[in-house]
């Protein structure tokens, strides 16, 4: 994810970001998983000398090698059966709800684990196979041997019945939408217990001094890493203004930051800054709750379009959507003390977060009095939100969703049946 790991300077909370983004690599997991086998191997031959040998001849290396060979045997064709499942999951839930859904499931920690241990307990038990026809363990001396796999297979067992439980769901719409509803609370959460990313917000104005360091490529903002930059623009005596948010895309040139203040090595250091704020050729959820509310409603869209005719579902996806919104609060009130007083963030605006998750089944569902009716009733929902700017943002736009819905709606019932949903706000 980063160029070059020197920019993480012993920084913790940069460390973190980076080991929290690599653990949800599917080969890390593969590859702890791997590594322990060899290391649950090695344990066995230092404590199977400290057992006496009456007790360690009572178990003889046969009796570990039919163990394997089982594992060996059952553990590549149950591997390949679980990726076959998962590629098969992968695909129906990018055609049949939306290809953004794509990425998420294969962070999926339950599919992620299943298929680590499935390949560590394959690991393990080819290389103790070759140490056994090598002679590194001997007949006489397996007992640890045999008590370690038994527990390999215990954990394979565990590991193929909360795979066969997890199936019973995964790449449903329940299991997608609660999935991207989750991971949305997350990083909004995370947001909002450091608003503006704990930087100073920035109301968007550029200081007259200020200069723009250009993006060297085409791509999505991913991720952002404040605690580097602060770093970064302290030593450099320089104050850095993030334009570009978390989500937006950026063409070559484009501003990616402004900075202010006069920096000696300037190449370097903006090369610094370009490594420090990860574009990418996709938008991803990391620090990106605008992204999750986007996918969301693309599901509920999906759900409209005549060869599916579900608004069943576009009306759970703007419950979820609602469950979501309720935990705004004004990011420029929260951050009366930033952690990082060298970054001026721009605050996520009320307007967008709404407009993400709601216009487009506002659009696509203008005509479905049972979709407006259920929106008229998240909007005045919105509208009891301590916040004012959200209370603002949702009166604004649910005055628009509104009209569009009584123009698509011709008959005078149903237009009735949605005015009575309206808040009362809304109708004067």
């Amino acid at each position: 994810m980063m160029k070059d790991f020197d920019i993480l300077r012993s920084l913790p909370r940069t460390v973190l970001q980076l080991v929290t983004y690599y653990w949800r690599k599917l080969w890390v997991r593969v590859a702890l998983l791997g590594l322990l086998a060899f290391v649950a191997l090695g344990a066995t031959q230092a404590v199977e000398v400290m057992v006496p040998d009456e007790m360690a001849q009572r178990v003889p290396g046969a009796s570990a090698d039919r163990l394997r060979n089982i594992i060996v045997n059952a553990m590549l064709a149950v591997t390949l059966f679980s990726l076959t499942v998962m590629v098969s999951v992968y695909r129906s839930s990018s055609s049949q709800w939306t290809p953004r859904v794509h990425q998420l499931i294969m962070q999926d920690a339950v599919t992620q684990n299943t298929l680590a241990a499935f390949i560590g307990a394959y690991v393990y038990a080819l290389v103790a196979i070759i140490l056994r026809e090598t002679g590194v363990y001997i007949d006489d001396r397996a007992m640890v041997l045999f008590w370690v796999t038994v527990l390999v297979l215990a954990y394979v067992v565990w590991s193929l019945l909360r795979w066969v439980l997890h199936l019973q769901t995964l790449g449903s719409l329940v299991h997608i939408t609660r999935q991207v509803e989750n991971i949305t609370c997350t990083q909004f959460r995370e947001r909002l217990d450091a608003p503006c990313l704990g930087a100073k917000p920035w109301d968007g104005r550029i200081p007259d001094a200020a200069k723009p360091i250009r993006a060297a490529e085409d791509g999505y903002v991913q991720h952002i890493y404040p605690e580097a930059l602060q770093d970064c623009a302290e030593k450099a005596g320089v104050t850095l203004y993030l334009s570009s948010a978390v989500g937006s895309f950026l063409f070559l040139n484009e501003p990616l930051a402004w900075v202010e203040g006069d920096v000696n090595a300037r190449d370097a250091f903006e090369d610094e800054v370009r490594r420090l704020t990860v574009l990418g050729d996709v938008r991803t959820y990391d620090q990106d709750p605008r992204f999750g509310l986007l996918v969301m409603s693309e599901i509920g869209s999906k759900a409209l379009s005549p060869g599916v005719n579900d608004p069943g579902t576009a009306i759970d996806v703007l419950n979820r959507s609602a469950r979501i919104l309720s935990l705004y609060k004004d990011e420029t009130a929260a951050n009366s003390d930033p952690v990082y007083d060298r970054l001026h963030v721009r605050p996520i605006s009320p307007h967008d977060l709404i407009m993400d998750a709601y216009s487009g089944i506002a659009r696509d569902g203008a005509g479905d009095v049972e979709v407006q009716q259920r929106l008229q009733r998240c909007i005045a929902a919105l509208l009891e939100h301590p916040d004012s700017g959200l209370q603002s943002a949702a009166e604004t736009l649910g005055r628009e969703f509104l009209n569009r819905a009584l123009e698509a709606i011709t008959w005078e019932p149903d237009r009735e049946r949605l005015l009575s949903k309206v808040a009362s706000k809304l109708k004067d």
